[in-house]
């Protein structure tokens, strides 16, 4: 089936894109950002809006093929399609009409652009409704720039009002050429566990070290020693990084502090890469703070799993993305040690990432989180159409 939208359909999506662009919301304060995605969908034929168990952001939807079909019991009958939808706290450099509005907050990694694209599914999916059969359900999520939003929909009955046997997340890929498709295998989006650590020891006066036990020389000595974790403990074929990001530890030059708080984190391309991380780094902290005659705690905030597609997951999506783009810009691209909570959807349901370039030629690709970055968005209507046909051959291929 060959999907298209109109110039009309196009500029609708532009449109769209473009205010969400100039007024973006942080993560948990999508408010006016649903209404308007709520309000888009209220216009498009046989979008029907769901509630959840609790009132969070965020819009979830579903659309039903009007096209007579005879389910067999290993049929697909029900897809999802997701998007972000939240900003982040960064001050837009790149200058265009379309700035940003709202002070301090952008679009830099191109949530609106996602929403648009998703958005340009539901038209499709409702103007060929007659030529499809089963559902598709629409997830516009909230607050992933956090990654805690596909938690916290997962937690208020997102998969008990809807059932998808199959899910397909997109992002854009500023480093690819607008309009190309990624269909990558294995893994394309770093796993992570974030983790805080406490070095508690004996405070008292710089001058008498003898009788203080001093965190920060601890603290010192366990950031040196994490960085072997990578050099010393990892396969150096496989992918990890460890980072410690803050230290925050005393408050005079002539005071010995009682304790110092790190953060840091782990990430890999493989759970099994980042297990053995994470046991190594326990290891390093406690043994190091024993050492140092300290007391350790580690106390995990975040886990995300990998963002991995399976090859079957990525035959299908390629397919569908060649019915989308045309062979020719069906491509594929290093995976990268940024993390995404679509991850935690995959873990429950089959699922594929992919990823739409959404660079121009011939210009600077400003990554993810510049203040410079900005999305070719003649790459919309690919990432629509892309979206679009992998529900529909999901939906139609289990039936062959």
């Amino acid at each position: 089936m060959k999907l298209l939208l109109t110039k009309d359909e196009e500029q609708r999506l532009l449109d769209f894109k473009h205010d969400m662009h100039m007024h973006p919301e942080l993560p948990h304060q999508e408010y006016e950002t649903t209404k308007k995605i709520r309000a888009f969908l209220e216009t498009i034929p046989g979008v029907e809006i769901l509630s959840l168990q609790k009132d969070l952001t965020g819009v979830t939807a579903r659309i039903h093929g009007q096209k007579n079909s005879v389910a067999g019991a290993a049929d697909i009958t029900e897809v999802g399609l997701r998007a972000d939808i939240d900003a982040i706290a960064q001050t837009e450099s790149w200058d265009s009409p379309y700035r940003s509005q709202n002070p301090g907050v952008m679009h830099a990694c191109g949530h609106d652009f996602h929403t648009a694209s998703l958005l340009g599914a539901a038209m499709l999916l409702s103007k060929y409704a007659d030529e499809w059969s089963g559902t598709v359900d629409l997830l516009f999520q909230e607050a992933e720039e956090t990654t805690d939003g596909a938690k916290e929909m997962l937690d208020a009955g997102l998969l008990d009002v809807i059932h998808p046997q199959m899910f397909f997340g997109m992002h854009n890929r500023p480093e690819v050429e607008a309009g190309k498709v990624v269909c990558h295998t294995g893994g394309l989006m770093a796993c992570k566990t974030n983790f805080h650590i406490t070095i508690n020891g004996l405070g008292g006066h710089g001058g008498n070290p003898h009788l203080c036990v001093d965190p920060i020389v601890c603290a010192a000595a366990i950031i040196q020693s994490l960085q072997t974790v990578v050099s010393r403990n990892t396969n150096p074929l496989e992918s990890v990084v460890m980072t410690v990001g803050s230290i925050h530890g005393g408050s005079l030059e002539n005071v010995v502090a009682d304790q110092v708080k790190m953060t840091a984190s782990i990430r890999a391309l493989s759970e099994e890469a980042k297990a053995k991380a994470v046991s190594r780094m326990e290891e390093i902290v406690c043994g190091t703070a024993k050492a140092y005659d300290c007391q350790a705690e580690i106390e995990y905030r975040e886990v995300l799993p990998l963002v991995y597609n399976s090859p079957q997951m990525c035959a299908l999506a390629k397919k569908a993305a060649t019915a989308a783009v045309g062979e020719e810009n069906v491509a594929d691209a290093e995976p990268t040690m940024a993390s995404e909570d679509f991850s935690l959807i995959m873990a429950q349901v089959p699922s594929f990432f992919f990823w739409v370039g959404s660079g121009t030629p011939g210009e600077t690709h400003y990554a993810w989180h510049s203040e410079n970055f900005h999305t070719d968005d003649s790459a919309i209507r690919s990432a629509a159409v892309t979206m679009a046909q992998a529900a529909l051959h999901a939906l139609e291929e289990s039936k062959c």
